[in-house]
């Protein structure tokens, strides 16, 4: 595996202090929320126990982000994970929500790829600025997920006229939320 690919190796002192290994350095959660929004994964481990705490501190920053109002999780979401961890569809559910984040990226990945080839807009001026704001837009407002994953393959790719309905929906649907983000 490459450099590159390793997972960030993040290490917990007894003093609850996290240390990235790469750097030398002591970091925050928001320092890990960042690795991990470009698109590094991190694993964090416990100096003296060796317990991985990965997914304790990820859920810590999750947290964190809906208390300060930084909501991405409806509370009928929230409420069925909870439900799900007293019930016998719990073992179902880390399956389904990994499947659908994957839809998802694929879903956008496409809709991206289909604004580049579908789109006459593409050949006006400047329209490649706002490409490159849309996607931002995009990343911002799903906090990078997905930006680690490959995207579609030419497999994948949305058959002539397919789709295109949902794309269009999806696009008047990002307007809507830009032009309230104006006022």
């Amino acid at each position: 595996m490459a450099e590159s690919e390793k997972p960030l190796l993040i290490k917990r002192y007894a003093s609850r202090r996290l240390y990235n290994t790469e750097t030398s350095d002591y970091v925050t959660l928001e320092d890990i929320s960042g690795f991990i929004r470009d698109g590094r994964e991190v694993q964090i481990i416990d100096l003296k126990s060796g317990d991985d705490l990965t997914r304790q501190y990820l859920l810590q920053i999750v947290a964190e982000h809906e208390s300060k109002g930084e909501s991405v999780l409806p509370i009928n979401v929230l409420t069925d994970l909870v439900r799900s961890y007293t019930s016998q569809a719990g073992t179902m559910v880390p399956q389904f929500l990994a499947a659908s984040f994957e839809a998802f990226q694929k879903s956008q990945s496409k809709w991206v790829e289909n604004m580049n080839t579908m789109n006459p807009m593409a050949k006006m001026p400047g329209f490649e600025a706002m490409q490159a704001q849309q996607e931002a837009f995009l990343k911002a407002m799903t906090g990078g997920v997905g930006s680690a994953w490959s995207g579609p393959t030419e497999d994948d790719s949305p058959k002539e006229g397919e789709d295109l309905d949902a794309i269009k929906k999806q696009l008047a649907e990002l307007q809507s939320k830009l032009s309230k983000l104006d006022k």
